[in-house]
């Protein structure tokens, strides 16, 4: 796709105006209702999809194909790291009201620096095609991982600060509690960071991790850096209403992990494929359509398999309980 100045600022600047809508409609903390969230999560899908139904009309097919293949594979993966976000959360003992200010914040440095990502990837795919090997590598590998965690049934860890993190803590030092909104506070004559702070820096930090995975998937779906970057700014904005939305329900996505590694190793063995066919090597090179719908296909076959396997779980601890409140009976 052709994408000229002129639209990469129009793009950057009109995600900025919704970010600001964003931040302005929820300036004031607050405990985010269920209603709320819903409806910010509706809005920011429809927007995504009038987004990649403007790229169809304008004639880039192509690329409207890419845009919901990324979209939907970035959306899918965010939703698992919400995992950590919760633990971070518990970690930081965040009060209820200032979640949604810590997940704004922290999503706004994660865009920021995977824009960055984006265009060292970009520049690194136009100068050497064989890192698609790498990419393709490195994504089977952490489709493995993701079964092999799946698989050993441990419970969720303690969410632990790195070393960055732990430094900039050491540095400016941090208060003992939290002062409403405010990042920075004046204690003994000395400015240090509040905890809301240092929650944000974790959100970000994170994020930053989970797009080493993330940003891989994408570019073996397409290697154009508008539709990279814009797939990635719309499933990170509405990551905190969902957030707020499926909190509840994540513990009920237990075969998550499981769709999520099908879906890296099947992009990992695309971007093989692809390297060898930039090589000169003869081999079928899967379409834009039929990732879609094997992208889609998993996602919805997990969540119908993840939420009949929590069923019968409440159910059989619904039993066990019964059995036991008879026998003390």
């Amino acid at each position: 796709m052709d994408v000229s100045m002129t639209l990469w600022v129009l793009t950057i600047v009109g995600l900025c105006a919704l970010i600001a809508v964003d931040f302005f409609i929820g300036r004031k903390p607050h405990d985010v209702s269920i209603k709320e969230a819903g409806i910010w999560t509706v809005v920011w899908i429809v927007l995504a999809a009038l987004f990649g139904i403007g790229l169809l009309i304008a004639g880039e097919s192509q690329a409207s194909g890419e845009f919901f293949a990324g979209f939907i594979t970035e959306k899918s993966l965010s939703v698992d790291n919400l995992f950590v976000f919760i633990l971070i959360m518990a970690k930081f003992s965040v009060p209820t009201h200032l979640q949604q200010r810590v997940l704004l914040f922290g999503v706004l440095i994660a865009l920021v620096l995977r824009a960055i990502f984006i265009a060292a990837g970009a520049a690194i795919i136009a100068s050497f095609s064989w890192v698609f090997y790498i990419f393709g590598a490195f994504l089977i590998y952490t489709a493995w991982k993701l079964i092999q965690e799946a698989r050993s049934d441990e419970e969720d860890e303690e969410f632990e600060e790195n070393r960055l993190l732990k430094s900039i803590e050491k540095k400016f030092g941090v208060a003992d509690r939290y002062h409403g909104t405010k990042l920075f506070i004046v204690e003994h004559g000395k400015k240090i960071m509040t905890p809301l702070l240092v929650v944000m820096l974790a959100i970000g930090m994170t994020d930053v991790l989970f797009a080493m995975d993330s940003i891989p998937a994408i570019f073996g779906l397409t290697q154009d850096p508008y539709i990279v970057f814009t797939a990635n700014a719309f499933a990170l904005m509405g990551l905190r209403q969902l957030y707020f939305l499926i909190g509840g329900l994540l513990k009920k996505l237990v075969h998550l992990s499981y769709g999520l590694s099908v879906i890296l190793g099947f992009i990992g063995v695309k971007l093989v494929l692809h390297a060898l066919h930039e090589n000169g090597v003869h081999v079928p090179e899967i379409s834009i359509p039929v990732s879609l719908g094997v992208i889609c296909g998993v996602l919805v076959i997990t969540t119908i398999t993840s939420l009949i396997a929590s069923k019968k779980q409440e159910e059989r601890e619904a039993a066990e309980a019964a059995q036991k409140d008879s026998i003390e009976a």
